[in-house]
């Protein structure tokens, strides 16, 4: 009775229960749960080795072992496959199996063992997932350590009371303390004394609120020197939010510290600068409100920087200008592009003057900005437009002298032709007792032909005078002397001269071209002119470029010469002449110096008396 009643309390137990008899280890008694695990193959009375279900060859083995033995044998965790079910696939399970010998009462001897099957399949999946994550986190750990000792920062850890759990090795490489060192007992003494009681009591303080820091204190490195730190932490919250850990880092700052004081200080140097400047200095931001103005914007205008506003300078314009400035400046904004233009500005008594403003754009790490600057030009415009009308007044008296010599040099040669005339006439009709008479009229004529040529060279180096504005072009140097040898083709023939002309090395000329035809034109006519009685003339004409790449001109002829002056002034004046025997008027070599220098050019004379005369002309080299 009490067996059957055992067996129904083990039929239902959640655990499998069988019973092995005798030494061939027959199966007994099989509850529900192990029938379920060995299959509906395994019945009462067959061997175990025999029929063995699902057991394993080697727990079988164990069997007979434990059997022999007579000692106990737990296998933990084994894997047995379920049963297939039509239709399904295979499953496995964990079981803890115990071995359990059974004795005899009276002489104890084994008559079977007791195998009890307990399902920890659950148990063994949380301990593997237990275990995959603990290797996770050992090597998330190590990965984190690894992070932590490698990046330029001290890393470190602190508990609820503020005292240090973990610190990276950089901290022990930045002090030079050994790693035996107690960390929470030498780390305030590491701060810097200005700064120490300051940084305990932020740390504290940040703790008992339960939130985290940031601030920056000097700390002592290996070499004595004390250097501006950054620390930050953050707090580690546990339930039900309370904080367990501060974890956070140190990070050095000294540079970046300094240059920020360096900036600073040269920021401020800066806007003393342009304090003490008696000019509006002005800044702005990328979109172009004005967000700065120096001390001498306010004393200018009489306003306050409030009043001023972010638009300040373009309300100070006069009225009907304003528009067009703003657009001008929302257009340098939009573009980049520098802003300047020149406007009357309202001064805080009421006076509009003259001032240009200026502005550039500076572009660096911290963005876009513009710089300006409102100069006060009006005594200069003033005198300017004084000046302006003095030179108008000069040009036009200048315009109206020219116009008077030229007018009465032209109206001159009516009276001229008509002595011309009489004495002609007197030649032809009268006589005159007088035996010099023929030098007499010789002397008549000759005077006449000087006051025509004078009248003629007058009226020329006005028209000359007119061209020294006219304006320049690419000249073919060979094409513009040839058209001057044509109109001196006469007197090249009746002395029998010889021109060079060699320009290959510097064809080409910028310049006015009634400029040149006149410079060639006097300098080639001037050779011939005063050429040497006992021998031919030679001219050479030949242009190269100087050192400096320019064009320059040379005219040498083997001529009278002349004497060159020592003194700093002007080699040429108008109606100067070294040579009275032979006419003219000496005022070509003036005319040729003088469109010479108008141009930013030079002339230099070398020349031996009796011999030659060597002309060389810069033309663009003041």
């Amino acid at each position: 009775m009490r067996e059957q009643h055992l067996h129904a309390l083990l039929h239902h137990l959640p655990a499998g229960v069988a019973t092995l008899q005798g030494l061939d280890l027959r199966y007994g008694y099989l509850n529900k749960a192990m029938q379920e695990l060995l299959g509906t193959d395994v019945a009462e009375g067959q061997c175990v080795a025999d029929h063995p279900g699902v057991l394993p060859s080697d727990l079988v083995d164990v069997l007979h072992q434990v059997y022999r033995t007579g000692t106990p044998y737990i296998a933990k965790a084994c894997s047995l496959p379920l049963p297939t079910q039509e239709g399904k696939e295979s499953v496995s399970r964990c079981y803890d199996l115990v071995l359990e010998p059974v004795r005899d009462e009276e002489n104890q001897d084994i008559t079977g063992l007791v195998l009890f099957a307990v399902d920890v399949t659950q148990q063994e999946e949380a301990r593997q997932r237990a275990h995959t994550l603990s290797m996770e986190t050992r090597r998330l750990d190590a990965r984190l350590r690894v992070l932590t000792e490698t990046v330029p920062q001290i890393t470190f850890s602190l508990d609820a009371e503020g005292l240090y759990e973990y610190v990276s090795p950089q901290w022990y490489y930045f002090t030079g303390q050994p790693p035996t060192a107690d960390l929470n007992a030498i780390w305030p003494l590491l701060i810097h004394p200005d700064d120490r009681l300051r940084v305990l009591y932020q740390g504290d303080a940040a703790r008992k609120a339960g939130k985290g820091w940031s601030y920056e204190y000097r700390l002592r490195r290996h070499d004595g020197q004390y250097r501006w730190m950054l620390s930050r932490a953050l707090p580690e919250l546990h339930a039900p939010d309370q904080p367990v850990f501060w974890h956070g880092a140190l990070t050095e700052v000294h540079d970046q510290r300094e240059l920020s004081d360096a900036l600073r200080r040269g920021e401020a140097e800066l806007r003393f600068l342009a304090d003490s400047i008696p000019e509006l200095i002005w800044t702005a931001t990328a979109e172009g409100f004005i967000d700065y103005y120096n001390h001498y914007t306010g004393e200018y205008s009489g306003l306050t920087k409030e009043e001023l506003g972010p638009t300040g300078w373009v309300n100070l314009l006069e009225p009907r200008k304003q528009a067009e400035a703003a657009r001008q400046w929302v257009k340098s904004v939009a573009t980049g592009e520098p802003f300047e233009g020149l406007f009357r500005m309202r001064r805080h008594d009421g006076q509009y003057r003259w001032h240009i403003i200026r502005a550039r754009q500076l572009a660096d790490e911290r963005g876009p900005r513009w710089f300006g600057a409102c100069t006060d030009v009006d005594d200069q415009h003033r005198l300017r437009e004084v000046l302006q009308v003095q030179y108008d007044e000069l040009a036009r008296t200048n315009r109206d002298l020219d116009t008077f010599v030229y007018t009465a040099s032209h109206d001159l040669k009516q009276p001229l032709f008509n002595l011309r005339g009489l004495f002609e006439e007197l030649r032809r009709s009268a006589s005159f007792d007088d035996p010099e008479e023929e030098q007499l009229l010789s002397m008549v004529d000759d005077s006449l032909h000087q006051l025509d040529s004078t009248l003629q060279e007058l009226a020329a180096t006005v028209q000359d005078q007119r061209g020294l504005s006219a304006p320049v072009e690419k000249l073919d140097l060979r094409h513009i002397t040839d058209e001057v040898l044509l109109g001196l083709r006469a007197q090249i023939q009746a002395s029998d001269a010889t021109v060079h002309v060699e320009v290959t090395e510097a064809p080409t000329l910028l310049y006015g071209r009634a400029n040149l035809r006149s410079v060639l034109h006097n300098l080639l006519s001037n050779a011939l002119k005063f050429a040497h009685p006992e021998r031919l003339p030679v001219i050479t004409l030949r242009s190269y470029l100087s050192k400096n790449n320019k064009p320059v001109l040379m005219v040498q002829d083997n001529s009278l010469g002349m004497n060159i002056p020592k003194t700093s002034t002007a080699a040429f004046q108008p109606f100067t002449r070294q040579h009275p025997q032979i006419g003219g008027s000496g005022v070509g070599l003036y005319l040729v110096q003088r469109i010479l220098t108008s141009r930013g050019g030079r002339l230099e004379v070398a020349s031996t008396m009796g011999e030659s005369t060597t002309f060389t002309l810069y033309w663009f080299e003041a």
